[in-house]
């Protein structure tokens, strides 16, 4: 195994940063999201980005930020929920200790809560998640080493399991 102690992936609203957090405290390392790393590449936010250059040349800017965290982070990564959605950034997670974080559509649809502050999701956000889930899901699963249920837990809780997981996994 290569790269960060763990990169998480999942849906919006899984609980990527909050259960990576507890994951990196737990471990004793770095944490990094690669949503901040693309609005520093940017210059702006990462919503900003989306509403005014539109979904590729935000998807391009989020392979850029994930390959160069992938290279020189070596703590808990947190990928941006539509991250796998790069052939390149695929590629690049091959031999990584990737974790997916699971929840159900309504526990999603309750955590994102009207959409506004996600482009993607803006309007009415659950019909919106269940298309992405349908395009997503299937790419998670086939680059989880570990898959965690992520919901009616606390962090810490799910960030365990995700330890001891790893730990049986390498």
């Amino acid at each position: 195994m290569t790269g960060p102690a763990a990169v998480l992936v999942g849906m919006p609203g899984a609980g990527k940063t909050t259960v990576g957090l507890a994951l990196a405290g737990l471990l004793g390392v770095p944490f990094r999201d690669t949503d901040d790393d693309v609005a520093r590449l940017a210059g702006r936010p990462t919503p900003d980005v989306l509403r005014e250059e539109g979904e590729a040349a935000f998807r391009l800017l989020e392979h850029r930020a994930a390959v160069a965290a992938l290279t020189e982070h070596t703590g808990v990564l947190s990928l941006g929920g539509g991250a796998v959605l790069h052939a390149g950034t695929r590629a690049r997670l091959a031999g990584c200790r990737v974790v997916h974080l699971r929840a159900g559509l309504d526990t999603l649809a309750r955590r994102i809560g009207d959409g506004d502050s996600r482009p993607l999701l803006e309007g009415d956000p659950r019909p919106r998640l269940a298309r992405l889930m349908r395009a997503r899901l299937p790419l998670y699963r086939q680059l989880a080493a570990v898959s965690v249920h992520a919901e009616h837990r606390a962090p810490h809780e799910i960030a365990e399991e995700i330890a001891a997981a790893l730990a049986t996994a390498t």
